[in-house]
């Protein structure tokens, strides 16, 4: 009778150790790839800001014959970025502000109170989403015009109404958000801070919200990252973002052939964002998973 062949512990270990690393090794080289072609857009507008304008059309090169840095001054002073530039930051960085404010507090209103008319406020909310954001543009439009014809506030090609504007629109899925977070932090720690003398507001304010800081820094940069690339609001509302502005630089007649200065500003829009997320990716990564885990 023959015996069974039995492989030795050593050997099957070591037979796992190897499976195993050959499998991260293809998973690594699968993630390289796939971040070398998501990069290579970006790698393409970053070379092609730097040639000169025939070289661009007529060109076969990848890389340009000679670097033209002096691309983002021309491009800078040409389309007067600064002005651009310097609205994006206001509009966004304000609505950014009151968006992730007022979103704070309304959904930890809806996730530790209870009054009439909450539910159907919930629906209401979720049904915004439901929507298309074009088919708003009517009624917003006159709604600004009849302020100002009544009021005197202008608000079409002014900050203010670009302000408005993000902070409404993006306020529902931002209260979604922060309603996530306020509801996975028990309510004892409220009520122990309330038992210990403090207020309902002393307790939102010293023990709540500091849990809730991955939640407020998310929202916060997906409000400022929506609204930065918000362009068909902007060229209606004429709010002069950089958006707007890289479209009207590339639709002028004098730059039809200066595709070079049109890439420069893309890349010089995009810059801040990277710039951005490299900053606080570790907290936006933190604010995305913080609900997956109890």
């Amino acid at each position: 009778m023959a015996l069974p062949i039995s492989i030795p512990r050593s050997q099957s270990a070591t037979r796992r150790r190897s499976n195993t690393w050959l499998v991260d090794v293809l998973l690594n080289l699968l993630l390289i790839a796939l971040i070398m072609l998501l990069l290579l857009p970006i790698v393409f507008l970053f070379v092609s800001s730097l040639k000169t304008g025939r070289e661009f059309i007529s060109s076969t090169s990848f890389l340009p014959a000679a670097w033209q840095w002096t691309n983002y001054p021309e491009m800078w002073s040409q389309a007067n970025f600064g002005v651009y530039f310097r609205n994006s930051f206001i509009i966004c960085g304000i609505a950014t502000v009151f968006g992730t404010f007022f979103a704070a507090l309304t959904g930890y209103a809806l996730t530790r109170f209870r009054f009439p008319g909450s539910d159907l406020f919930s629906l209401a909310v979720t049904g915004t989403q439901l929507i298309p954001g074009t088919l708003f543009f009517i009624p917003l439009y006159l709604s600004f015009l009849w302020v100002r014809n009544n009021l005197g506030i202008p608000l079409i090609g002014n900050n203010l109404g670009g302000i408005l504007l993000y902070t409404g629109f993006y306020i529902p899925v931002s209260l979604w958000v922060m309603r996530s977070f306020f509801a996975a932090i028990p309510v004892d720690l409220e009520e122990q801070a309330m038992v210990d003398g403090a207020t309902r507001f002393q307790a939102f304010y010293k023990i709540v919200l500091p849990l809730t800081g991955p939640g407020l820094i998310s929202t916060g940069i997906f409000i400022f990252l929506t609204a930065w690339d918000e362009l068909f609001f902007a060229s209606i509302l004429r709010l002069r973002t950089v958006p707007l502005g890289l479209l009207l630089f590339a639709g002028n007649q004098n730059n039809q052939a200066r595709y070079d200065l049109v890439c420069a500003g893309a890349v010089a829009v995009t810059i801040p964002i990277i710039i951005l997320f490299l900053v606080l990716q570790r907290r936006l990564v933190e604010g995305l998973t913080a609900g997956a885990v109890k």
